[in-house]
């Protein structure tokens, strides 16, 4: 069987929220994200510059999308997941203090082998997020 032909990355995160203005007010004020697409059904952030946070309001994308390009087949999703977001090292403490100053408390921290720190909050929705500096992973 012949390899895979490579993979250039991860371009979308999506996660599934039950109230858009409120999912809004916390990723545009407390993470300073800017949509690059908004509707009621979705808010698309650009995140460092290649890929994307896609901010789905919940029940909103079980049918299939149609569009002049083609069809989205439907998902969803329910229950709190885990996002990642890379910060360089430097700017940890200043993330820190802007959750603080929006009023996201810390729910943990680690220090990893490799050198890499992270801090672990939650959205509206009770999703797990994750800032992590480099030495984390091999590829970060």
């Amino acid at each position: 069987m012949p390899s895979a032909p490579p993979l250039a990355g991860v371009l979308e995160t999506a996660l599934y929220v039950d109230n858009m203005a409120r999912a809004r007010a916390f990723y545009e004020g407390a993470l300073g994200l800017s949509p690059m697409f908004a509707d009621a059904r979705l808010t698309a952030y650009p995140v460092g510059g290649r890929s994307a946070l896609l901010v789905f309001l919940r029940g909103s994308t079980t049918e299939t999308v149609h569009l002049p390009g083609g069809t989205i087949p439907p998902h969803d999703g329910s229950g709190p997941v885990h996002c990642a977001l890379a910060v360089a090292a430097a700017d940890l403490p200043g993330w820190e203090a802007r959750l603080s100053d929006h009023g996201v408390p810390v729910e943990g921290r680690t220090s990893w082998p490799r050198g890499s720190e992270s801090v672990y909050f939650r959205d509206p929705d009770g999703h797990l997020l994750e800032l992590a500096t480099p030495g984390l992973w091999p590829v970060w």
